[in-house]
């Protein structure tokens, strides 16, 4: 694995996906589905895309990007879980894993940032 794939951020950020869809994939509440999962998989796709730009400032602006998505999906999850959508213990899960990869961000953000001369 080389480029993105190998970002421990960018792995646990698709895996995070992966638990969104299967905790969302039987809701019917299409909008309030489709839109976590769409802020989900942007947090990766962003990552991703980022790291293919030619200059870290430009990486910069696509990580936060994705740290603007995980805010959206945390509000979500608590929004969800006021709907009744996921109980107390999936929300809190949840965002433990998107505080972790939030912190990942910052600090390649904050990587990148010590490169920008």
């Amino acid at each position: 694995m080389s480029g993105f794939e190998s970002l421990i951020v960018w792995q646990k950020s698709a895996n995070f996906i992966v638990d969104v869809y299967t905790i969302f994939q039987n809701s019917t509440d299409f909008g309030f589905k489709n839109q976590i999962q769409r802020a989900a998989m942007s947090i990766a796709n962003n990552i991703a895309e980022g790291s293919e730009r030619r200059t870290d400032r430009e990486y910069k602006r696509f990580l936060n990007i994705a740290q603007g998505s995980a805010s959206e999906v945390k509000s979500m999850l608590l929004i969800a879980f006021r709907l009744g959508y996921v109980d107390e213990l999936t929300k809190v899960c949840l965002i433990e894993k998107l505080d972790e990869i939030g912190k990942l961000i910052n600090g390649l953000n904050r990587y990148l940032s010590s490169q920008i001369i």
